[in-house]
């Protein structure tokens, strides 16, 4: 092992004020929703334009939701990329529809908008794309929803800070979700958030993230229909009143860190530019800095690479496995070679080290030892 500090390939940035902020929200004794919660949704509001905007436990949860308004249920049909993280498919199913898979573009990793227009049927109800690699179009998808006539619910977990025209993802569309978990671009420790388009849909999610309950005029309580629980705390919300200010500043950090990558990684004849995420790429916020591995001209395997990478000290992701080779949709008859960007991308991604901490001597020592493993097994 080395003497190295060790590196994630993730880190949330916390700093005194932070911390001090929450120390003073659980002094308050009011730590479940309340005030702050009230206050960080005003914020996540302003920074999207004064669209609504309605805080949850997850990005998970936000998307669970945002089905159950759109009234998705049994028969119904959802396009989604075979290309995500498994909560996408997973609210899907849970809602007791049908998810349809379709691939990605290779270098975006952003779902396919032709193979999306023919997965098109008379029984889809939402297009669920995921922004992946570089922020998707919104006038792209508000074409897609009128030609259609379906609804979008944009997962746009790894995407907060990002921007499209200069204007921040969620700031247009249809429903749009966001994740604070701590890998992603800001935190509330966990949580998530849900853009939505008025107030009859901001009053839905409020119902639905606490078990359906409305007040009556008497004071007493009534259950409209049977909700969740998955409401923010005060707490997180605190956390994210304090994080938020420095959203831009963190992805502009990103940004040039990824152009650090770009730079150190010029000229590799292994890592060549077409294994990497798209370099020109404006707005993007960089949640990550994904890497399409050589497997066979170095001669090794995955798990190899990310072996010899922790022994350097550094740690590696791996973003994503192909959501229809999962057991569960294995099980409903999906097979290799159906989506083969996707399966292409689960058998050689890995995700380097990222986050607004790090320095431009952290990407030279993690491409000089993304290099070594490489070669390592091709020298043997």
């Amino acid at each position: 092992m080395t003497s190295l500090e060790y590196l994630p390939f993730a880190r949330p940035t916390l700093d005194e004020a932070m911390i001090a902020a929450v120390s003073d929200t659980l002094r308050s004794r009011w730590i479940a929703s309340g005030p702050r919660v009230q206050a960080f949704e005003q914020a996540l509001s302003r920074y999207v334009a004064g669209r609504p905007v309605r805080s949850l436990t997850s990005a998970t949860a936000a998307m669970e939701v945002a089905l159950e308004v759109l009234g998705v249920g049994p028969g119904d049909e959802v396009i989604t990329p075979s290309q995500s993280f498994f909560a996408t498919a997973n609210m899907i199913e849970r809602r007791g529809a049908s998810t349809v898979f379709v691939d990605v573009d290779l270098a975006t990793r952003n779902l396919d908008m032709a193979q999306a227009e023919a997965a098109v049927t008379p029984r889809t109800r939402v297009l669920l794309p995921t922004h992946y690699n570089a922020p998707i179009d919104p006038a792209g998808l508000a074409r897609f929803r009128e030609k259609h006539g379906v609804r979008i619910l944009e997962d746009a977990a790894l995407a907060i800070g990002s921007r499209v025209n200069g204007k921040p993802v969620g700031a247009a569309g249809d429903l749009v979700s966001f994740s604070f978990h701590p890998n992603k671009n800001m935190t509330t420790i966990e949580g998530g958030a849900l853009v939505v388009n008025d107030a009859d849909e901001a009053a839905a999610v409020e119902r639905l993230r606490f078990h359906g309950i409305v007040r009556l005029p008497d004071g007493t309580r009534d259950v409209t229909e049977a909700g969740g629980k998955f409401n923010m705390s005060d707490v997180s919300a605190r956390l994210g009143l304090e994080q938020l200010p420095h959203l831009d500043e963190w992805c502009r950090a990103r940004e040039r860190l990824a152009a650090s990558y770009f730079q150190c990684l010029e000229g590799d004849p292994l890592l060549t530019p077409e294994r990497l995420p798209p370099r020109r790429n404006p707005g993007h916020s960089w949640n990550m800095f994904t890497v399409l591995l050589p497997l066979a001209e170095a001669g090794c395997t995955r798990k190899q690479f990310i072996e010899a990478m922790q022994k350097a000290g550094i740690g590696i992701g791996i973003s994503y496995e192909a959501i229809h080779l999962t057991s569960l949709f294995r099980a409903k008859g999906f097979r290799e070679g159906q989506f083969p960007v996707s399966e292409r991308i689960a058998r050689e991604t890995v995700s380097l080290p990222l986050f607004p901490g790090m320095r431009e001597t952290d990407v030279e020592r993690v491409c000089a030892a993304a290099r070594q493993a490489l070669r390592a097994r091709a020298a043997a």
